[in-house]
């Protein structure tokens, strides 16, 4: 436990987070939060000081002019990594989201909607992706080793540079598929290369070509 200024910072359990909602924006992982309270606690109790000290003339000035910096450092659209490691996320609606580089280690998302999401340099090492939508997603630079993607909707994802070795897509749709740079089982690329058609719309990309097929 890290006590700051009132707050308690604990590892979180997230129990039950998916079972109850379906979040637009999930909360953040309470290691990040630790991080930004203290920076944000400094440039507060700087705000209060320099305001009190200040003429009243001088006083909204002041504010006005903290509170672009606090924009500045601490934007709203910022989006940070999470941590899903292990959870039961069964059926959640993550479509449309930014969770670039968070981690979905071995976590069961079987049916999960990621279609529009932006996944890039996610971690779905040895997760349940069984039924999941992944259709538009941007999955570039993910890992996707030992992952399950069995009858998963991959249609006009972008997987450039992804690490899927050792993956299983047994009946995954990947029409318009972009897979360049993919690292794939010569067998996996095979089987891929039987169903493969289509161009994604993003990269403008052939999907037979970007995996090599002939």
């Amino acid at each position: 436990m890290i006590p700051i200024a009132g707050f308690n910072c604990v590892q979180s359990t997230n129990l039950g987070r998916a079972r109850y909602a379906v979040p637009l924006r999930l909360s953040h992982s309470t290691e990040t939060c630790c991080k930004l309270v203290p920076a944000f606690l400094i440039i507060l109790r700087q705000i209060l000081l320099q305001t009190l000290q200040a003429p009243l003339s001088c006083r909204v000035y002041l504010v006005l002019g903290w509170a672009i910096v606090c924009l500045t450092l601490f934007p709203a659209s910022t989006a940070l990594a999470d941590n899903y490691n292990k959870e039961f996320l069964v059926d959640v609606d993550f479509s449309g989201q930014v969770l670039t580089d968070s981690s979905f280690t071995k976590a069961n998302l079987r049916g999960v909607n990621f279609s529009g999401a932006d996944l890039q340099g996610v971690s779905f090492f040895g997760a349940n992706l069984e039924g999941a939508n992944l259709e538009g997603a941007n999955l570039s630079n993910a890992t996707l080793d030992t992952a399950r993607l069995s009858h998963t909707n991959l249609q006009n994802a972008i997987l450039e540079g992804a690490f899927a070795f050792n993956a299983k897509f047994d009946g995954a749709i990947i029409d318009g598929a972009d897979f360049t740079n993919v690292l794939l089982r010569y067998d996996v690329q095979d089987q891929l290369c039987e169903v493969a058609e289509g161009i994604n719309p993003i990269t403008g990309r052939e999907t037979r070509e970007t995996l090599e097929c002939f």
